[in-house]
Formats: C-alpha cells, sequence, structure tokens
C-alpha cells in the first residue's frame, strides 16, 4: 500500500537506538515510504534516561526536536521520531508505566501527525543495593541479561563517567557492581534498567504499538479536504450509566481537527461505546 502524501518519499528516523527495526517495515508497507537512518546522528543530546543530560520540554516537544535536527543534517522533508517517557502510570499511580509518542513531521505538507502507547507493561525499575547478591536479585527481576541494566554510585550520579550503560554480561555486572560497591563510601550501588529501546525489548515492543497507532492517525484523513491526521483535540464526558442513565465522566463525545484548513467536527461515541459499566458509575457505585 502507499499514501498519496508519503508515497515514494524518504523518511529520516531520528535515532541511534535502533528503532527502525519496529518502525521502518511498518511505515514502509502502510505508506510506501523509504526509512534511513542519518549517521551520525546522537539523540542523547536532546536528553538521556538516565539524567546526565536532561530533556528539555515536553514528550512531544523533544520528539519533535529530534525530527526536526534530522531533517537538518540529511535536508530531507519527511522525519520520525520518537520519544518514551517511564514513571507511576496515570490511572494505577502504584504501577509503573510506559508511555510512547512517535511523531511524524512533513515540511512539505506543514504537518505534524502523532501515534502514542501507553502501558503497563514494562520492567521500568531501579533499586539501591548493598551486595552483589542483591544486585543479581535486582537484574533476575528485570528481565535481566535480554534487558540491560545501568550501574551507577547513586541515583543523583550525573557524572557520566561514572554511569555503565547497556550492561547485558553476567561476568560484566559482577565486576562493575564489586568494583562500584569498592569505591563507595556508603557501601551501595544504584542499579537501572537501561531503558534505551536497543537495550529493552519491552520497550521496542512498545515503541512498535505506537507506530501502529501513528500509521491509524495517518489514516484518519479530513473529510473536507483529504488532509491526513485528522487530529482528536478534546473529549468531552457525558457517557451515560447502563442502569442510572446518569452522565459520568466517560468520553461521550470527541471533536477533531484539520491541521490544514482547520475543519472540525464532532462524532458520538469515538470508543465504540455508548454505555458506561454500573461498576464505573460513581453514582451507583460511589
Amino acid at each position: 500500500m502507499a499514501h498519496p502524501f508519503f508515497a515514494d518519499r524518504t523518511v529520516v528516523l531520528a535515532t541511534m537506538h535502533r528503532k527502525e527495526r519496529v518502525i521502518a517495515p511498518i511505515l514502509e508497507q502502510a505508506l510506501g515510504v523509504r526509512v534511513v537512518v542519518p549517521e551520525p546522528f546522537d539523540t542523547d543530546q536532546f536528553g538521556t534516561f538516565t539524567r546526565d543530560r536532561p530533556r528539555l520540554g515536553t514528550q512531544r516537544e523533544a520528539a519533535r526536536r529530534k525530527a526536526e535536527a534530522a531533517l537538518e543534517l540529511t535536508g530531507e522533508t519527511l522525519a520520525i521520531a520518537s520519544e518514551g517517557s517511564f514513571g507511576p502510570h496515570p490511572a494505577v499511580p502504584m504501577i509503573a508505566g510506559n508511555c510512547e509518542v512517535v511523531l511524524l513531521l512533513d515540511k512539505q505538507h506543514n504537518l505534524a501527525i502523532v501515534g502514542q502507547e501507553l502501558t503497563t507493561a514494562t520492567n521500568f525499575r531501579h533499586q539501591t543495593v548493598r551486595s552483589l547478591a542483591e544486585a543479581k536479585e535486582f537484574a533476575a527481576a528485570v528481565g535481566f541479561p535480554a534487558h540491560g541494566l545501568v550501574v551507577m554510585p547513586s541515583a543523583t550520579a550525573q557524572n557520566s563517567a561514572q554511569i555503565i550503560k547497556g550492561v547485558t554480561d553476567p561476568t560484566q555486572l559482577e565486576a562493575v557492581v564489586l568494583e562500584a560497591l569498592a569505591r563507595s563510601p556508603q557501601g551501595t550501588v544504584h542499579l537501572e534498567t537501561d531503558m534505551r529501546a536497543h537495550y529493552n525489548p519491552t520497550r521496542m515492543g512498545v515503541i512498535q504499538k505506537a507506530t501502529l497507532n501513528l500509521v491509524e492517525a495517518i489514516q484518519q484523513s479530513c473529510p473536507a479536504c483529504q488532509t491526513p491526521g485528522f487530529e482528536l483535540i478534546e473529549r468531552l464526558p457525558g457517557l451515560p450509566c447502563e442502569l442510572c442513565h446518569q452522565p459520568t465522566r466517560s468520553t461521550k463525545t470527541a471533536v477533531y481537527r484539520c491541521q490544514r484548513c482547520g475543519a472540525t467536527e464532532t462524532k458520538l461515541f469515538p470508543d465504540g461505546i455508548k454505555w458506561v459499566n454500573p461498576a464505573q458509575c460513581p453514582y451507583c457505585n460511589p
């Protein structure tokens, strides 16, 4: 298949962490594009998960800056960039969540279209340990060695020379943990899951789902001018309870807008649901 806005164009993928493994096949098949990765391209300049380089702005802003930098480097007009974030899930704060944003930036048509995936399917975790045994226990719990680890002196360490990333070998893990423990005045070392995509297969799968969501967003065309990316801009509550028929906080209508011509459209029941289960109703189940 090919999309009339993007067919036979080159897409620059702003990554240094092998995200092309999951992004390129989807976009090439769905849009008829050719995906290329610019070299060299340092995405760490836009922020790192280990906090030695802070991310500026929001998640979407960071993805856009990556895409714009890739276009400036290559002289192309179409780019893809992704950005991930990790922390308490907004709906279930006691559980870790992973939100992935994949952004398509088209300078030729002045479009920015976003796909997103929010999930609790993540091994994001960190722990300060006092022994090699504790370090090995942590490693086993997060899927090591298939998933990489980061070893650092403390959770607040900012000296990149002291932060050992991409640890995937048990012998290496033992060596760096013992060395860090020997150097630590407190006798502790801080471990984290390496959340870079090429060291975290679980996260790579979430990026893949966000890319599929991007394709779905692209395929939503404006009914007035047929521009792709007819964007959801607002969700309005009021979906009634199936039992008492009172309005709830669940989405009843959604408002979409075209980036190109500004046309808007309001759709009833955008999630395909017309009633709320009484278990989720604040009146039936206060």
